[in-house]
């Protein structure tokens, strides 16, 4: 082989060295991420889970099993007018809060012992998307 003839192919040898390093050191782009799931809480209908979940005993009219929930939310607990209370939910000082309503749901007697409430909800997007349809009931 000439001269002429090595200095081609160690310019190409050279080349698709660079070519190949090039190409083993090049940008990819991240791995896909997946898409996240659409938010549960604004998917759930805050009114359809009341009706389901609280509407065997509650109204947000009228005094039913239990007390009405329109204005619920920023009400003393115990104060709304013409329902019997237990004592010791009249005598408690909470304020349903979103985040004491939330409680609440949760355990009803764990939070005040001696209530007349047993029933829970368990999910939190379900009591997240209750406690919303309450705030729109003032």
């Amino acid at each position: 082989m000439s001269r002429y003839h090595n200095m081609i192919a160690s310019a190409l040898c050279a080349a698709s060295i660079a070519v190949g390093f090039a190409v083993a050191h090049a940008q990819t782009p991240p791995p896909r991420q997946p898409r996240p799931a659409p938010a549960t809480v604004p998917a759930l209908n805050g009114a359809a889970l009341y009706q389901s979940r609280c509407g065997g005993c509650h109204s947000i009219a009228a005094n039913r099993v239990g007390p009405a929930h329109r204005g619920v939310v920023g009400r003393r607990a115990g104060s709304f007018a013409g329902y019997s209370y237990s004592p010791q939910l009249r005598g408690s000082n909470i304020v349903w809060t979103p985040a004491n309503l939330d409680r609440w749901l949760q355990g009803p007697q764990a939070m005040v012992r001696g209530s007349r409430m047993f029933t829970t909800v368990a999910n939190p997007a379900e009591r997240a998307a209750i406690i919303a349809y309450l705030r729109t009931q003032n």
